[in-house]
């Protein structure tokens, strides 16, 4: 594959990926998927950032996401052990003669 084609499936990624991040933190939701206020609130994070209080804001959003991600992992988790279970609970029935 060219190098300029990698680079463009490289960035598509990048950019999907952004997006999730949007509608995980519910600004799609929030904001009817109005683009004006997705980019206005974008640029004031960036704004926020860049400020004298950058790096608390950045502190602050990280410890935010994290905990954001440690809860996705627990749920998706949970939901996992529960489909296991299901599916365990629907093989003994199967081989249970009587359970059907």
């Amino acid at each position: 594959m060219p190098t300029c084609q990698v680079e463009r499936v490289k960035r598509t990624r990048r950019l999907i990926e952004l997006g999730r991040r949007v509608v995980k933190a519910g600004v799609a939701d929030i904001t009817g998927y109005y683009r004006a206020v997705i980019v206005g609130a974008l640029l004031w994070m960036a704004d926020k950032l860049q400020s004298d209080q950058g790096e608390n804001a950045r502190a602050l959003g990280s410890a935010k996401g994290k905990r954001a991600f440690e809860t996705e992992q627990k749920e998706e988790a949970l939901t996992v052990s529960q489909e296991q279970s299901k599916i365990g609970r629907d093989r003994q029935r199967a081989a249970c003669g009587q359970c059907k």
